[in-house]
């Protein structure tokens, strides 16, 4: 999945988004999503990287729980055919809720 694909997938959310992080004092309320791409396990053949695999976190933001959303976004992803992680933590400091899905494109 290139980059290109997956800003439409994150555009279908119809949540804000933004790649690693939202600029200084520009951060929308929440909801809102943040993605990034933290490593790759590329499949190695001939010494070169012959299939590219990067992981790719979408991390959902919430002041309250919100079942449907969080179903709203595994929708989105269910229909690109992604399988995904999901974990949830609540981030004292922000009084934030973060769900993360975790998978390869």
């Amino acid at each position: 999945m290139s980059h290109e694909e997956v800003m439409k997938m994150m555009e279908e959310t119809g949540l804000p988004f933004a790649y690693d992080h939202f600029v200084e004092g520009e951060s929308p309320e929440p909801p809102f999503l943040v993605f990034l791409y933290p490593k790759a396990d590329n499949f190695a053949a001939d010494g070169i990287a012959y299939f590219k695999i990067s992981q790719l976190d979408v991390e959902l933001y919430t002041d309250l729980k919100q079942p449907e959303l969080e179903e709203r976004i595994e929708g989105v992803l269910l229909k690109h055919g992604i399988f995904y992680g999901k974990s949830e933590v609540f981030i004292e400091s922000e009084q934030l809720y973060e769900v993360l899905y975790e998978m390869e494109v």
